[in-house]
């Protein structure tokens, strides 16, 4: 394998695994499959924000701090992280939105 091929292995493992994490966390949101454990959707909502924020910071460390073909894991890691923190956002701006443009009231 050359470098080349082990910086975009490397870097489809830093975006992948994050996504995977992610992924599960929705999962078992929408299973509630750690009910029995008490969680509720708060809990998943900060699991994915965790794993989100987390990942970003790792993939900055990195990227700073590892040798040559890791540093492409790193990017990727980045890259998964920053879509989820994004995400994130955006759906708190969609249930602001919906709300002040919903008749509810609290």
């Amino acid at each position: 394998m050359t470098e080349v091929d082990q910086s975009r292995f490397a870097a489809l493992a830093g975006f992948t695994i994050p996504v995977a994490l992610m992924v599960l966390t929705i999962v078992a949101f929408t299973g509630d499959y750690l009910d029995v454990l008490g969680w509720q959707g708060g809990e998943y909502g900060y699991a994915f924000l965790w794993i989100a924020i987390g990942s970003v910071v790792l993939g900055v460390v990195t990227k700073a701090a590892a040798p040559a073909p890791w540093r492409s894991a790193g990017s990727g890691m980045v890259l998964a992280g920053t879509i989820g923190v994004v995400l994130t956002i955006a759906a708190v701006m969609l249930f602001m939105w919906a709300f002040a443009h919903s008749s509810w009231t609290f």
